[in-house]
């Protein structure tokens, strides 16, 4: 009986690990955040902060952003600040590429 019940809680353990691993944006779909982040030119103001290594801002070490919540608002900060010609779902879209592409938040 003792080792039906270690077994239990092991699988429920597991299970519930599995269920929290999902992706940090699910309704999100990332090719279309990538078609977004393309039309916005997105890189090319990256480039220009990052002495044309755009994508370095996403893979330094000391980056800033650490967590889905906060790609997510940087995004939609970057948009408003630019006046990105964006609708404002395509936000969740554009982070779920950079998810994929770089951060691999859960």
């Amino acid at each position: 009986m003792r080792n039906a019940t270690a077994i239990l809680i092991l699988a429920a353990t597991f299970a519930s690990q599995h269920v929290l691993a999902v992706d940090a944006f699910p309704k999100a779909d990332p090719s279309a955040g990538k078609r977004a982040f393309d039309e916005a030119r997105c890189q090319a103001c990256h480039d220009k902060i990052m002495a044309a290594d755009g994508n370095r801002l996403f893979t330094r070490t000391d980056r800033k952003i650490t967590n889905a919540p906060a790609l997510l608002k940087m995004v939609r900060f970057c948009i408003e600040r630019t006046g990105a010609s964006v609708f404002p779902e395509d936000a969740e879209h554009i982070a779920a590429y950079l998810n994929q592409q770089f951060y691999k938040f859960k």
